[in-house]
């Protein structure tokens, strides 16, 4: 790249970043000051996982930096139409989102939800289409979500406010061989143009066991509490016939580990949708959270959360804010160039 194609480059992203202080939100005049020799560019989180001992997990608030380190060229960036982010990235970077499904009519009730199959309430529709757009710029090769149709149609609403425009499609390779063959597809461009949906019952929610259906306000007054605190929220203590949150856990990040890090690994950007307690189990072990940290872990439905994964470990980067915000695009160099070709070659995708 040229200097003065770099500079180019540089000076119409630097046009678009907004910084985020407290409430408010401002143009990031300083940006367009700055040399095109000397900055990297970008937007991070605070990393701390939980603030008191019963406080809720804390989405980053999101600060600006600069480093001295140079754009790296467009070159980087895959120039296929669909603007797949390289996985030969100079910095070797991928993403990881992870999100919970939209309200569900169960959550509307305050009931008990579990592994029971239920799906979204009209608000919970809005969140996954608000979450969709919130997250319609990040590059995504592939998308985990749990058996249940809640995570499902969260998915799929996310998915079509994505810019990419690529189809989702629910993959069967791990049903029966009919299924399989049944659903084969095998035009290579529409391939191209598809992004594949894994489901795993592994993701599931946690099993409240014969708490299922009950009320949670009721069950309260029933039992105590305390004792229904306990049920909901301890580590180690399960529901009546239910699991605890250890053994969610132990499927939850023995499937993370098997097969969603290692796509990471290979450069393959992520999205996992799912549920608050097998998502709690996944961000435990991102942030290496202890079992009493994560008691206090909560997790709102429709909001995604980003992750970058690079040379081996996570850097929690806090809940995009909403699509109006150009800046929130730029949490690494290497995304701000992404962004910047989508936002160039708009029709093409």
């Amino acid at each position: 790249m040229t200097a003065v194609a770099a500079s180019a480059l540089y000076q119409s992203f630097c046009s678009k970043c907004i910084v985020r202080e407290g409430c408010h939100s401002h143009s990031c005049k300083r940006f367009q000051e700055l040399s095109i020799r000397s900055p990297q560019v970008g937007f991070w989180g605070d990393n701390k996982g939980y603030v008191g001992k019963r406080n809720s997990y804390r989405l980053s608030r999101l600060h600006f930096f600069c480093s001295s380190k140079r754009l790296h060229p467009v070159s980087s960036v895959s120039s296929t139409k669909s603007h797949s982010y390289s996985s030969q990235t100079a910095e070797n970077e991928s993403v990881l989102i992870l999100m919970r499904h939209g309200e569900s009519m169960w959550n509307e009730k305050n009931l008990f939800t579990g592994c029971v199959d239920v799906p979204l309430t009209s608000r919970g529709v809005e969140e996954a289409i608000e979450a969709g757009k919130r997250i319609s710029n990040f590059p995504l090769d592939i998308i985990y979500t749990s058996a249940l149709i809640r995570a499902q149609m969260t998915t799929m609403l996310a998915l079509t406010q994505h810019h990419c425009m690529k189809v989702p499609i629910i993959m069967h390779h791990d049903e029966t061989e009919q299924a399989r063959t049944w659903t084969q597809i095998y035009s290579e461009d529409t391939k191209k143009q598809s992004i594949p949906v894994i489901k795993a019952w592994q993701l599931n929610e946690r099993m409240y066991g014969e708490l299922q259906g009950f009320n949670k306000q009721e069950t309260a007054e029933l039992y105590g509490k305390e004792q229904v605190y306990n049920w909901r929220r301890s580590y180690h203590v399960q529901p009546p016939n239910g699991e605890s949150l250890e053994m969610c856990l132990g499927r939850a990040v023995a499937f993370f580990k098997e097969h969603i890090e290692p796509q990471l690994l290979r450069g393959r950007h992520v999205m996992v949708v799912a549920h608050a307690n097998s998502l709690r189990s996944i961000i435990m072990y991102l942030d290496k959270l202890t079992s009493e940290e994560v008691i206090n872990l909560e997790l709102s439905t429709g909001v995604p959360m980003l992750y970058i994964y690079k040379e081996g470990h996570f850097i929690r980067r806090g809940s995009p804010h909403g699509s109006s915000e150009a800046g929130v695009y730029a949490y690494t160099e290497s995304l701000a160039v992404y962004r910047q070709k989508l936002v160039e070659t708009p029709n093409e995708s």
